[in-house]
């Protein structure tokens, strides 16, 4: 049975104080990588990888009051970083920074409901069960804006179940004044997370009061990623097989529409439903929505009659001249990104019932 890699993340509620000081060296180490990267920069040099960053800070941990594998988490997630952002160097980081705790995987020792990391034993808010697994590298201490500090678990389960028969299959079309639009027909309204605590951040904002607007932005975070869990997890739980549009939510959050893009959060929702879609053997695919909302889902053609293009983003309902078929229009997408479906779940190809695309 294949595993697959999971984060466990649970609220740490000691050594607080210690954690404060150990990312203050995190940062130091941080910061020293970015300047011998700027020296190989200056003098013309080969640019430092994790492994050279390793030798050149090797033997600081006892000074920094850091564990050795700490400092060598701190320079491979440097030299990473670098290279996935395609810079020549990073931001430094300093008291602004969201506190940061890296370590090996092997350094952790499970204590009972509590966890062991060098020397020191770390109480947490036990709120779910840790699976048997390898802990793995990219495991680290992080601490939120509000100065809570998580201890964050990338550990390597198995899979609970078999992939499942493809049987019963759902298409989601993502939208905003709907959240989802499923190809059974159900809608699923839009929560405005964000757009409803703006009244309440506006005045603790005006008013200065810096702890507040904190805890604002915290409960939205928490509500959004509590509507997504909720969601996900009843979808995969219906169905056997989930096609998703790929919405380029990146590209949408650079237009006037940016803030109900980002309230919505479509990014976190797919990651959500593909891992879980994973872990419950079900069959998961982000499929190409290009025309979706065009195509008759009843005949596949491309009608006279269909809502062209941005002009044409009010026509909510529209009749096939082909076929003569109604169509609700984030639903006929649905049911459209659900025909795209790949065939690796024994529909069809991706274009079946599509035959103009």
């Amino acid at each position: 049975m294949s595993g697959m890699i999971l984060v466990y993340r649970y609220r740490v509620k000691s050594l607080n104080g210690l954690l404060n000081k150990q990312s203050r060296a995190c940062n130091f180490v941080w910061n020293y990588c970015n300047d011998r990267q700027k020296d190989a920069l200056r003098f013309g040099r080969r640019w430092h990888t994790g492994f050279d960053l390793n030798k050149l800070t090797a033997g600081s941990s006892k000074e920094l009051g850091l564990h050795s594998g700490t400092v060598n988490a701190v320079c491979e997630q440097y030299a990473k970083s670098r290279s996935q952002k395609k810079r020549p160097y990073l931001r430094y980081r300093g008291k602004k920074s969201l506190g940061w705790v890296p370590f090996k995987g092997r350094d952790l020792k499970r204590e009972g409901d509590a966890f062991r990391f060098v020397g020191n034993t770390f109480r947490i808010f036990h709120s779910r069960a840790l699976p048997e697994g390898k802990t793995k590298d990219g495991s680290n201490f992080s601490r939120d804006s509000r100065g809570n500090w998580f201890l964050n678990i990338v550990i390597d389960v198995a899979c609970a179940t078999e992939t499942r028969q493809p049987l019963k299959g759902v298409g989601i079309d993502l939208g905003l004044k709907d959240f989802a639009t499923l190809s059974t027909g159900e809608k699923i309204g839009a929560q405005r997370i964000y757009r409803g605590a703006e009244a309440a951040l506006a005045v603790a904002q005006r008013a200065g009061k810096k702890k507040r607007v904190k805890t604002i932005h915290a409960q939205i975070g928490n509500r959004r990623n509590d509507f997504h869990h909720k969601l996900s997890t009843r979808i995969v739980r219906e169905f056997d097989y989930i096609a998703v549009g790929n919405v380029n939510a990146a590209g949408l959050a650079k237009t006037s529409m940016a803030k109900s893009v980002l309230d919505a959060g479509w990014s976190s929702f797919r990651t959500q439903l593909a891992y879980k879609a994973v872990k419950h053997g079900a069959w998961f695919e982000e499929v190409n929505e290009a025309f979706s909302s065009q195509v008759c889902s009843d005949c596949g053609a491309l009608p006279d009659s269909r809502p062209r293009s941005i002009a044409d983003l009010g026509i909510r309902n529209w009749v096939c001249s082909d076929c003569g078929c109604a169509h609700d229009r984030d639903v006929n997408a649905a049911k459209n990104i659900l025909k795209k479906f790949g065939s690796r779940a024994g529909h069809g190809t991706p274009a079946v019932g599509i035959p103009v695309l």
